[in-house]
């Protein structure tokens, strides 16, 4: 069965994203770069955008595609409070005909509002994934605590793993992949490089080949989101190159 591949719009940069009009003028060139669904990112909604959630559900349809709806929103707040925007998300992600929703884990702190949570989740047709971000909170430890507490108390939320990010919060990719890779249900393939004290995301085919033996020790049966720059006066072309390699490897 052949990979399913995601395009996350934000891999266009968001002033390219403005002058072309917003996310929906990107559905074309991605279906016709042979992509198998397009990740939606919120902060790049604008309010009305965010009140037209189900035509560009209709438009993604439209196009061939599957839709995932991220937002910039982590799953626990301030002193381990599961972040009361959570339900009004899934129904955005819902009005997406979004396949999942993805959040940052935030101040995860234990386990003693996974019971509504599960409410939460139960009365939404969208899964939840949560992703290792450049902070803090998306350090291995607290990302592993999470899985286990997951996994114990059979919470259906899995991982997305984001290949590029431990490096921000100076963890080993490799050691993440070793720890978290039962529970990764998507993949942000992305590479970077030292910049100013801090990384840059780069296109796979200027980065050291490091980046393909992470992907390898990844679960290979799941969707594969493209989030690294991609750049050129022909964005299908440059789309559909990226698409083909990871699809190969």
């Amino acid at each position: 069965m052949p990979r399913t591949i995601i395009i996350v719009t934000a891999a266009y940069g968001h002033d390219r994203i403005a002058a072309l009009g917003g996310q929906q003028a990107l559905l074309p060139i991605i279906a016709n770069a042979g992509a198998d669904g397009v990740e939606i990112r919120r902060e790049l909604l604008s309010h009305t955008q965010l009140d037209a959630l189900p035509e560009l559900a209709q438009e993604i349809t439209r196009h061939g595609l599957q839709a995932c709806y991220s937002a910039p929103e982590p799953l626990f707040v301030e002193e381990g409070k599961l972040n009361p925007l959570i339900p009004s998300l899934l129904l955005e992600a819902h009005q997406l005909n979004a396949r999942w929703l993805k959040l940052s884990l935030g101040h995860f702190r234990g386990s003693q509002q996974f019971s509504l949570l599960q409410q939460w989740l139960e009365q939404s047709t969208v899964a939840l994934v949560v992703e290792n971000d450049q902070t803090a909170c998306g350090k291995l430890a607290p990302m592993q605590r999470f899985q286990a507490a997951c996994n114990v108390l059979n919470l259906p939320v899995t991982l997305t793993f984001d290949m590029a990010n431990w490096l921000w919060v100076d963890e080993s990719p490799e050691a993440a992949a070793r720890m978290l890779a039962p529970m990764v249900s998507y993949i942000h393939v992305k590479a970077a490089v030292a910049h100013h004290y801090h990384y840059r995301a780069i296109a796979l085919d200027d980065a050291e080949p490091h980046w393909l033996e992470l992907l390898k020790s990844l679960p290979a049966d799941v969707p594969r989101g493209i989030e690294f720059p991609l750049e050129g006066r022909d964005l299908t072309a440059v789309t559909r190159h990226y698409v083909n390699l990871l699809r190969e490897e």
